[in-house]
């Protein structure tokens, strides 16, 4: 069963940075993580989750939402397993609860059920 379990989270001033991490484990030996497009995925308080960024499965493509595009940058190492999502220049509006997700920006509601528990941030003066 797959697991994702992001960490990195925390409480920042704007302006500041965070790096979070997830890990992943339990992927099928038919479909490694190596083989998973990869997305970040925020949620709000009192909003609907809000996909943030995705990176293809070997690490060369990535596209970014509008709001973090030039702050925000995806990243992943296939050896350790492990997805990154490197926020700089954070805003009070990047405030969320980050999950990492198997999928693209259009296929990652289908693997709702494979979201970790989250990772909080909170940008606040």
């Amino acid at each position: 069963q797959v697991q994702l379990v992001e960490s990195g989270g925390g409480m920042v001033q704007p302006d500041e940075s965070l790096r979070l991490s997830c890990a992943a484990s339990g992927f099928p030996s038919g479909f490694p993580f190596s083989a998973a497009p990869m997305s970040w995925v925020r949620q709000a308080p009192g909003k609907g989750p809000e996909w943030v960024s995705d990176i293809d499965a070997g690490g060369g493509v990535t596209n970014y939402a509008n709001s973090v595009k030039g702050r925000f940058t995806i990243s992943r190492d296939n050896d350790e397993n492990t997805l990154y999502l490197q926020m700089n220049g954070l805003k009070p509006d990047d405030t969320a609860l980050y999950h990492c997700t198997i999928g693209t920006r259009f296929t990652w509601p289908q693997f709702a059920n494979s979201r970790g528990q989250g990772t909080q941030v909170t940008v606040s003066s």
